[in-house]
């Protein structure tokens, strides 16, 4: 079954587009090396919660949507190598902006125990 990476980030409304343009730049690199998809959702209907929810997991603040996305891997063996190789490409190591704060986006890797 698939291994999946999953993120959940808040991002500045104004930033939609640098956002984009972000995704557009590294989703190519995740596939150059061996992921089958990659998803990037832009939040429409992110309630508040009274106890938890993903506006509060990621602290977010007036102005700011939910991104929800993810990186479907074959394997957790593919996600390994591949992750590797794309830290080591110079898309990722090049000055690029992030559109959003780093230190308030969830991350967290997935097995997949169902798959339909």
């Amino acid at each position: 079954m698939t291994y999946i990476d999953g993120f959940v980030a808040a991002v500045p409304a104004a930033n939609k587009e640098a956002y984009l343009e972000h995704a557009r730049l590294t989703s190519p690199v995740f596939k150059k090396y061996g992921a089958l998809r990659v998803m990037d959702n832009w939040g429409d209907e992110v309630p508040d919660g009274e106890v938890t929810s993903f506006p509060m997991a990621v602290k977010a603040e007036p102005g700011e949507v939910i991104v929800f996305s993810w990186i479907e891997w074959p394997s957790k063996e593919a996600r390994e190598k591949g992750m590797e190789q794309c830290m080591a490409d110079p898309v990722f190591n090049s000055d690029m902006t992030m559109p959003f704060d780093g230190k308030r986006m969830l991350i967290g890797s997935f097995e997949t125990i169902l798959e339909e």
